[in-house]
């Protein structure tokens, strides 16, 4: 469990999971029709992520990866929806909640 202060990769990549459930999938925003959340933070690699996929097909083709490493932990994100309109925006939530600000953007 993700722990204030905590700036593990894996802590952060909680945060990030659970705020993009929140403001992401749960009202679908702009970008994330049809898709679903697939946290992977459990990880051999030391790299947890979370994936944005299809919805019903969890072993489909990502259309956004999230992913951090080290600690302080650096995020990465990359993927189809990284290059739409949605990118900038995607990128500053999570830079925003792995820094431990769980609040949606004013566009959720």
């Amino acid at each position: 469990m993700s722990v204030p202060g905590d700036n593990s990769a894996l802590s952060t990549m909680e945060r990030i999971a659970v705020a993009s459930q929140k403001c992401w999938f749960k009202p679908q925003k702009e970008g994330f029709e049809g898709l679903a959340l697939s946290p992977e933070l459990t990880s051999f690699s030391g790299r947890p992520r979370i994936l944005a996929v299809p919805r019903g097909n969890v072993g489909g083709l990502p259309k956004l990866v999230i992913e951090a490493a080290g600690k302080p932990a650096r995020i990465s994100a990359y993927g189809p929806l990284m290059d739409g309109p949605q990118g900038p925006s995607i990128a500053a939530d999570a830079q925003r909640w792995a820094s431990g600000d769980t609040s949606c953007s004013a566009a959720a």
